[in-house]
């Protein structure tokens, strides 16, 4: 291994091939990969980057494009000539978050204001932003869809006409299910709307559950024509969007008591029926309780049943090493990305990322781990706000999240094998995607 590398403090079947910076912007949130560049969102320096990772084991960056004011872009998608950026209130510099634990608990529109219609000037760009990246390099903005509110969170888009984000709206206590139609990529436009009974605050809804649960959207994954949505503190809705300006619901499942809520994904593994969820922790030395990924049967969408939990990481006491310890994000099986039914990459907050084998998805297992080392400094966000909440979710965020995910995209990629079970099975037959720079370079199996 080259020398300077950083050293894991912990692998298992895993190995890092790179590191990089982005350009002295060493925070990440959302990366996508496409045409051999990873577009990544930032959380604390502003805006986003172009990194070439044409050459797995030499990545670069190669384009910066800030935020506009008070706005963060940190999530993303990629599909063909486009990109499409979050535009919303940069929450973690706001005054009301420097608590972190105000932004996970309790209704986010009440604590930014955005659900009684405060009149307060606003300083921020609500909406969503859409790129053109034919030169992958460059990218440059063709269109914007604004929205009246705090702004967009997450975005499912995977090409041709329509599009799924999550975005806080005025007169809504959180973020709702909107259906962007992107038939017109320079004039993007919201078509339909989909939100929980008791959101609508400028209807006169109100809420069922309790004030400090947060019940809002994180984001939807979209098979056909069912979104599973991700609802933090309310679990899972499976809704019905064949009619994109009526999306119905289908059901909706919470388990949030008796569990810690923050359900941040829902997959679908429409080959096998099955969904893998997961619920996010957002709070230090699990405080919010310990979190879980969950395998559901989903033969019948209107009665997913829980059959499993995947394995918690114990081979190190994470819940005192510091910040978060458990489950954040998981793969989304993005088309022209590494897809698999069997295979299930994960990141773990300070315990790293790992893969799980769900061949057997009664019993799911651990196949693969990398924890990062602990930054050499935390950059120059934490260094002006030392010992302050920002400055831990720095220290938090560095350590397991570019780090790791961009070494998971280039192991996608370029993985020369994974071994479990005592048997070696090649890369090659766990990739789905057939992108033309991913076989530049012959695979080789992994030094012995």
């Amino acid at each position: 291994m080259n020398a300077e590398l950083p050293k894991s403090d912990y692998a298992r079947n895993m190995r890092i091939l790179a590191h990089c910076d982005q350009g002295g912007r060493p925070d990440g949130v959302q990366i996508m990969v496409h045409r051999g560049h990873a577009y990544i969102g930032h959380m604390f320096s502003k805006g986003f980057s172009v990194i070439d990772v044409r050459d797995a084991k030499r990545p670069r960056a190669v384009n910066y494009l800030a935020a506009p004011p008070n706005t963060w872009n940190i999530h993303l998608q990629t599909h063909d000539d486009l990109l499409l950026v979050v535009n919303a209130k940069d929450m973690f510099a706001a005054a009301e978050f420097a608590d972190e634990k105000a932004y996970y608990k309790g209704q986010l529109g009440n604590v930014v204001g955005t659900a009684e219609r405060k009149s307060a000037a606003r300083d921020w760009t609500a909406g969503l932003a859409v790129y053109d990246i034919s030169t992958p390099a460059a990218p440059r903005r063709i269109g914007f869809m604004p929205v009246e509110g705090g702004g967009i969170h997450r975005i499912w888009y995977t090409g041709g006409r329509w599009g799924y984000v999550s975005a806080l709206l005025d007169g809504f206590t959180d973020y709702i299910l909107l259906t962007v139609d992107m038939g017109d990529p320079a004039h993007p436009r919201e078509c339909g709307r989909y939100w929980i009974p008791g959101m609508n605050a400028a209807a006169g809804e109100t809420p069922s559950w309790p004030a400090t649960s947060r019940y809002g959207l994180h984001h939807a994954i979209v098979d056909g024509d069912i979104a599973y949505a991700a609802w933090r503190d309310a679990g899972m809705a499976v809704i019905d969007v064949g009619d994109r300006a009526r999306p119905t619901l289908i059901t909706h499942r919470n388990w949030s008591p008796p569990f810690g809520g923050g359900t941040h994904n829902c997959l679908p593994l429409p080959q096998r029926d099955l969904l893998v969820v997961l619920d996010e922790a957002v709070l230090d030395h699990q405080e919010d309780g310990l979190k879980l990924i969950w395998v559901f049967d989903n033969r019948t969408k209107a009665n997913p049943v829980s059959i499993s939990t995947f394995p918690t990481p114990a081979e190190a006491d994470y819940v005192r090493k510091g910040g978060h310890f458990g489950p954040h994000n998981i793969h989304e099986n993005r088309p022209g990305s590494f897809v698999s039914s069997e295979l299930i990459f994960a990141t773990y907050q300070n315990a790293g990322v790992r893969a799980f084998d769900i061949r057997d998805p009664y019993r799911p297992r651990e196949v693969g781990a990398l924890v990062p080392p602990a930054p050499a400094h935390d950059g120059p966000s934490a260094q002006s706000r030392a010992g302050d909440p920002v400055s831990r979710r720095v220290r938090r965020c560095r350590r397991p999240s570019l780090l790791h995910r961009l070494q998971r995209r280039a192991l996608h990629r370029r993985i020369r094998r994974l071994r479990w079970n005592g048997r070696a099975r090649s890369a090659s037959r766990l990739r789905s995607d057939r992108g033309p720079w991913l076989y530049r370079r012959r695979l080789r199996p992994a030094p012995r």
